[in-house]
């Protein structure tokens, strides 16, 4: 089967920055990441390049910023107690932190911290890179209606609900 909208595509990825340092992949997890297909649940040049591909097919994507992780926002800072930070006991600029926000945990940088307090980064670690997406599929299948209304894949790699 090829992937066109409505399919739940199963996918390993690797990112890497163009001096070929792998910075993401999904190879550490168990299972690939699941998405689908047509519902905005991944970066549009990527769901894109996976159009009409099937199951073992690889390909090789290479993004710039805007159609990556955005481009770096100069001044993208926030001051945050140092209690809603999670991921180290000790901070020192530079370590990366995730802060809860109301859309969720947000991967910040640290950039300097005080007693009670630190100043972030807010933007994405990989924002302003051109970034190489190594993409394999490992499975197509069409999704159920339940996943269509739902506009995500359930099951494995994909969104679970609780």
């Amino acid at each position: 089967m090829q992937i066109a909208d409505n399919a739940v595509v199963q996918f390993h990825y690797d990112v890497k920055e163009l001096d070929g340092e792998v910075v993401d992949s999904s190879r550490e997890e168990e299972h690939p990441v699941a998405y689908l297909h047509g519902h905005n649940n991944i970066m549009p040049a990527l769901e894109q390049a996976l159009i009409g591909k099937s199951a073992g097919d690889k390909l090789s994507v290479t993004l710039e910023a805007k159609d990556a992780y955005g481009e770096y926002q100069d001044g993208a800072e926030q001051r945050v107690s140092l209690k809603h930070l999670s991921g180290a006991d000790k901070w020192a600029p530079g370590m990366l932190a995730l802060v809860q926000t109301e859309h969720g945990a947000r991967q910040v940088k640290i950039k300097k911290v005080g007693k009670f307090m630190a100043t972030v980064d807010l933007n994405h670690p990989l924002a302003g890179k051109t970034l190489a997406f190594d993409l394999e599929v490992v499975d197509v299948r069409e999704a159920t209606a339940d996943e269509i209304e739902h506009g995500h894949a359930h099951g494995e790699g994909g969104h679970h609900h609780h």
